[in-house]
């Protein structure tokens, strides 16, 4: 039926930047939108939450890609 998307190797690499620097990862994947600004305020905020921001970001836009 349905087939399984595996990530990219960018991607991959995306996730692994996102737990060190999750600003860096969404202004890659986004640019200097709305989502970058986001991220910097939920980063200055917590670490955790700027996290899962830029791991959604990577996700929500790998799925636009299929």
């Amino acid at each position: 039926m349905g087939q399984d998307v595996v990530s990219s190797a960018s991607n991959v690499f995306l996730y692994f930047i996102a737990i060190f620097i999750p600003p860096l990862t969404v202004f890659i994947k986004r640019g200097c939108a709305a989502d970058f600004w986001i991220n910097i305020c939920l980063w200055i905020l917590g670490w955790i939450p700027g996290v899962i921001h830029a791991w959604y970001a990577v996700f929500s836009d790998s799925d636009a890609d299929v």
